[in-house]
């Protein structure tokens, strides 16, 4: 690749395709706009029904994308013809990928300068669809970003650049997504300046076969990526399956996978037969009475000001919740008009 036309004087040189579709893109978009790049066009999801007037919407990242004058692409097939010419004609010296669909290699292989793809994870750590909601459902201290190239496989990349920040001990999926859009869109400006300079030193990632090996915080002081001491995690895609609370786990489980879960696609049980979804919760540890196999999932409550479950080390409180057919409450509100 010609690194060599750019430097960071005249970054706004570079030729940039930026492809995104929901709200966690629009961050890093509008930072590379407020950046001074140069967006020749944005390619996002077509136009669909949704709601209960099934009328056309836009995705976020088409609205920032009208309102700020850019050239928008919406192929319904990637690999149309159409799209591949409307894309060698815009000339880009890079492509930046966030939160869009996966690329076929006549895509992320068009352009000088490669492909670069912001991740929410710190790679190789949770490779995946929904890397945000593993680590809080895993109870991670921990997550970050990462900016790499794309290659054959998802997610496996070099590494150019990665950046961390701790996750609460009560912090949900929303609270990190969040935090981490905004980090994300601050180190791919960081990472695109560094590529227009030249010289990026890409880092490969280790292969990793399966769960069993110990890779470390991935990138140490050195700039290195090299094993220590904790296990490669997946990030898959979240089933309904997944989102099913097991009250036979610890309360420290079922409260990571609640805020995990929160505020999409929520964390359910049932009570009186009727769906129940769980957004935000509270654990209390307690030693359970010695019949406590009949308790697991018992609901307590005192009518007015709170509602728990028995887990098998103690109870989880609800906070906020949703009742199949009602709308999302606070715990308060919901006892006043619900009878156990």
């Amino acid at each position: 690749m010609d690194t060599t036309r750019f430097s960071a004087t005249n970054s706004a040189a570079l030729r940039i395709v930026f492809m995104g579709t929901p709200e966690f893109a629009v961050a890093s978009l509008d930072a590379l706009v407020q950046a001074g790049f140069n967006i020749v066009a944005v390619v996002t999801a077509p136009d669909k029904l949704a709601g209960r007037g099934m009328k056309l919407t836009e995705s976020a990242v088409k609205k920032y994308a009208v309102a700020n004058h850019l050239t928008i692409l919406q192929p319904e097939k990637l690999k149309s013809p159409e799209f591949i010419e409307a894309l060698q004609l815009l000339k880009a010296d890079l492509q930046i990928v966030v939160a869009f669909r996966m690329l076929p290699e006549v895509v992320w292989n068009m352009p000088p300068q490669g492909t670069i793809n912001l991740h929410g994870s710190l790679l190789p750590q949770y490779r995946g669809a929904a890397p945000i909601n593993w680590a809080v459902i895993n109870g991670e201290k921990e997550t970050g970003v990462t900016t790499f190239k794309l290659k054959h496989e998802i997610d496996t990349g070099n590494i150019l650049m990665q950046r961390s920040f701790p996750i609460g001990e009560d912090d949900t999926a929303g609270d990190v997504h969040d935090r981490m859009k905004e980090i994300g869109a601050a180190l791919l400006v960081e990472t695109v300046h560094k590529v227009a300079e030249g010289g990026f030193v890409e880092i490969p990632q280790p292969a990793i076969e399966n769960s069993e090996v110990d890779i470390s915080h991935p990138m140490n002081a050195s700039g290195s990526l090299a094993p220590e001491t904790f296990s490669y995690k997946h990030a898959p895609k979240i089933f309904t399956d997944t989102c099913k609370i097991d009250w036979h786990k610890s309360v420290e489980e079922v409260h990571n996978l609640i805020r995990g879960l929160s505020p999409y696609p929520g964390a359910f049980s049932f009570l009186n037969n009727k769906m129940m979804k769980i957004f935000s919760s509270k654990k209390e540890l307690a030693h359970l009475a010695n019949d406590a196999a009949t308790q697991i999932g018992k609901p307590v409550s005192d009518g007015k000001t709170f509602l728990k479950f028995t887990c098998n080390n103690g109870y989880i409180h609800v906070l906020a919740l949703q009742i199949e057919g009602k709308k999302k409450m606070q715990i308060e509100e919901f006892l006043r008009g619900y009878k156990l």
